[in-house]
């Protein structure tokens, strides 16, 4: 996502008179086992979600990734108690409630007439174009953490992906001969591996739930990002919108069945928000561990004991 300030202002002028949405409150259902229990300092929070609806409904509200096949470790991350001020909480509120309306009035309709349009397969397509794209980041993050195989894995898939997945469009580098998983990590949970916490909880406009650490990403992305060089600057304003219009109509629902279960939307989306980051540091970290750690040497087995002759 792109520090576009001139968008930014537009949308927000051209969203400034739509009246505010009334919601039917339903309650959360309750959190995985294996769930983190979440704590905000400001106010009780409402029961989270799952995991998994709580990473389709992040896409939606976060923005980052939609894959769902990344190398991460098959572990468990523990139950742990999160806690995130909310200084912000007046402003936030408005943000959340922009960015609301600016997904029901403007970013859904377009996306479902995208999708009435183009078949799954070429939105497919373009959803790996952009992935493949935005590998800078990756693989510099990859390499802040020390993540060294994974940096290998991401420069793989770019070479692999770029010249016979026709740009980027298919994705050979993850079939099963080669089985180059996707490093689904940024900026932002780099600073988490090194132990840097959120800070305070911000809602962007256009950009969505965030943190100081996490803002790091969105600055970051505009540097590291291809489409961010593209002249004049509408053009790449356009791209970008397009590339959101693309991800949006292949997960659309997971935003509405998050804020739909909920009695307020902004404490879900924040306790959620928390979550999701937390699970992503810590897989991270998880995985960087495990690389460090030296493989166990079979020793030999110990010779039989010979029978008397």
């Amino acid at each position: 996502m792109k520090s576009y300030l001139t968008f930014i202002f537009f949308l927000i002028f051209s969203a400034a008179g739509y009246a505010n949405e009334t919601n039917t409150p339903v309650h959360l259902s309750a959190a995985d086992a294996s769930t983190p229990v979440i704590t905000v300092v400001t106010s009780d929070p409402d029961p989270v979600p799952s995991g998994a609806q709580i990473d389709s409904a992040m896409d939606d509200a976060y923005g980052d990734f939609e894959e769902d096949d990344y190398d991460l470790p098959d572990t468990q991350i523990p139950e742990h108690k999160l806690t995130i001020a909310d200084p912000l909480e007046p402003f936030n509120r408005v943000m959340h409630q922009f960015n609301d309306k600016l997904y029901f009035w403007a970013l859904k309709p377009a996306a479902q007439g995208y999708k009435a349009v183009v078949p799954e397969p070429a939105r497919l397509g373009v959803k790996n174009f952009f992935f493949n794209l935005a590998f800078p980041a990756r693989f510099l993050s990859c390499l802040l953490q020390a993540d060294f195989s994974g940096a290998a894995a991401e420069a793989g898939r770019f070479t692999i992906n770029t010249v016979w997945g026709v740009g980027g469009f298919l994705d050979p580098s993850s079939q099963e001969k080669l089985n180059l998983q996707k490093q689904e990590t940024d900026l932002g949970q780099t600073l988490g591996v090194w132990g840097i916490g959120h800070g305070f909880y911000i809602v962007w406009p256009v950009f969505g739930p965030s943190s100081p650490r996490d803002s790091v990403t969105i600055a970051g992305d505009y540097f590291l990002y291809p489409v961010s060089y593209i002249s004049p600057w509408y053009a790449g304003v356009g791209v970008r919108a397009y590339e959101e219009i693309n991800a949006t109509s292949l997960r659309l629902g997971d935003y509405e069945a998050l804020k739909g279960a909920a009695i307020d939307p902004y404490l879900a989306f924040r306790d959620a928000y928390v979550q999701y980051r937390y699970n992503r540091v810590k897989s991270r970290q998880a995985k960087i561990a495990s690389s460090f750690q030296p493989s166990e040497t079979a020793l030999p087995d110990e010779p039989a004991a010979g029978k008397d002759h």
